[in-house]
Formats: C-alpha cells, structure tokens, sequence
C-alpha cells in the first residue's frame, strides 16, 4: 500500500437538540481549522481541504442519543488547544481538564464535555 488512508472515515453523534450542537461543534472545532454545514437533516464536520475523515450529527427522532462518548480532534499547535477550548466553553461546553501538557502522552490536550455530555477533546501531540 503506497498511500496512507485516515483510520476512520467517519462517525456520527445523535444530538438531543440538533441546533444546539451544531452550534457547540462549529465552534469548538472553528480553531482546529474544521468547517460544518447543514447536511441531509444533520450537520457534517471536516477539514477544509479533505472530506475525510469527517463528524456528522443527527437529531435522535426517536432513537438513542449519543452520550458519554470520547472524541479527540487534532490540533496544530497549542495555541489551536487552547482557542478551542475558549471556543467550547464559550458556546454551553462543559469543562474537563483546562488545556495542559499531559507528559504520559506526550500531548497538550484540553477536554470539554459537549451539550449532551460527550467527552470532546483537542489534542496536539508534542514532538519527541
């Protein structure tokens, strides 16, 4: 194989309220360098140079909501850790952990609990 494929291609949330979570999303992942729109009665989230992989939401309409799930973003930098993180909180997230160097893991890494309570976080790995 001589080209690398994304381990996940996509996944999808059951929102509780879908506005309201795609409200939290877009701008929580805004200084990851993540875009969203409307999409088929949800919302898909993806880089803007790649479709894939790719977070979609979707309103329950009777079936299980999404909750107590972990889902970690990749960040550029730090500063991307932390503008997330302000970003989050600012649109009903929920804190975790404030963004910090986690050294077992070799990350900065900040965690915010989204409107239905998923663990979301935003993760830059240092450089050894």
């Amino acid at each position: 194989m001589t080209q690398r494929w994304p381990f996940i291609h996509h996944l999808t949330f059951i929102a509780s309220d879908l506005e309201v979570s795609t409200r939290f999303y877009k701008a929580a992942l805004k200084p990851l360098g993540v875009i969203g729109e409307a999409a088929d009665g949800g919302a898909e989230f993806w880089e803007a140079e790649l479709d894939t992989p790719s977070f979609g939401l979707y309103p329950a309409n009777g079936a299980t909501v999404t909750q107590g799930a972990h889902i970690a973003f990749t960040a550029r930098d730090r500063a991307a850790v932390d503008s997330f993180y302000a970003a989050a909180l600012a649109a009903g997230g929920t804190s975790r952990h404030e963004p910090r160097l986690w050294p077992e893991y070799g990350a900065y890494c900040a965690f915010v609990d989204d409107p239905d309570g998923n663990n979301v976080e935003a993760v830059y790995k240092e450089q050894a």
